[in-house]
């Protein structure tokens, strides 16, 4: 059975003293899980210092980024090499780097295989934007970020990556419906089983991100497919975040939260037409 993986990505938020407190809280509100892995990813200023803090039975540390190169006359880029005694695991192809950096399908596959290289795990974002959504082509570019991403890979490593499907529309606004997810989550694991093999399908860890909050995650979890949560903005709340470990703990006891989900507009592909009808 895979085990559960919820990461909080801090993204540019917090200086050393605040980051450093934001863990400190943490540590006081989660527990420690045997199967759910916890994993805080802050920005690469406080990763060194934070990971003298950290309780590792608690928490693995990841980066946000890493250039793909092991080394070289690249001012201001960090390696993967760099970090391999940091962190365990490396976020890459974030839909921010995609649209706000213009990291290219080229990049974002040499960062894929570098982090590999480098014994990191790469928590690989994939996601559609509205736009691309609105016009029905959900599954190209989630096909088109597969192929270029995982083109280097053996089926073992393939297997042993994490994917992250993040739409970008859902986003700072409210979770995608379970029926989206589904079809997004199904599609993942069914290319990576035609291009590898069922067992790098199997052993692949796919996690949800946009809009991630406590009161969504038991129903998201339900999703067949799905083994946890790329975090944002509430990955800053320590109070939120303790809350979504808790109620993913409660979800593999079996033990329901009793609140509504808040759920975002979705449908199946090509298009959102039947928006409502489905996943309620």
């Amino acid at each position: 059975m895979r085990r559960l993986l919820i990461v909080g990505n801090w993204k540019m938020h917090l200086n050393a003293s605040q980051a450093s407190l934001l863990v400190h809280r943490l540590q006081e509100r989660i527990k420690i899980r045997r199967n759910i892995e916890v994993v805080l990813a802050p920005s690469m200023l406080v990763l060194q210092p934070l990971s003298l803090q950290i309780d590792r039975r608690k928490f693995r540390l990841a980066s946000q980024n890493a250039y793909f190169h092991d080394e070289g006359a690249f001012t201001g880029e960090v390696s993967f090499t760099m970090l391999r005694e940091l962190v365990h695991y490396g976020i890459v192809g974030h839909s921010e780097r995609r649209h706000v950096f213009s990291e290219d399908l080229p990049m974002i596959r040499d960062k894929v295989a570098a982090a590999i290289r480098n014994e990191i795990t790469p928590i690989l974002c994939i996601g559609e934007t509205k736009h691309e959504r609105d016009e029905g082509e959900t599954k190209q570019v989630l096909h088109d970020q597969l192929m270029t991403a995982l083109s280097n890979l053996t089926a073992h490593e393939a297997g042993s990556i994490v994917i992250a499907y993040e739409p970008v529309w859902a986003i700072g606004h409210v979770a995608a419906k379970p029926s989206l997810i589904q079809t997004a989550v199904d599609y993942v694991r069914g290319y990576v089983r035609d291009v590898f093999n069922e067992k790098a399908a199997k052993n692949l860890r796919v996690l949800y991100g946009g809009d991630v909050a406590p009161e969504v995650v038991q129903g998201i979890l339900s999703v067949p497919g799905v083994d946890g949560f790329l975090v944002g903005r509430s990955s800053l709340n320590y109070e939120t975040f303790a809350g979504i470990v808790e109620s993913a703990h409660r979800w593999q006891r079996g033990v329901p939260d009793g609140t509504p989900q808040r759920q975002a507009p979705g449908g199946t592909w090509p298009r959102d037409n039947e928006a409502g009808k489905e996943g309620e």
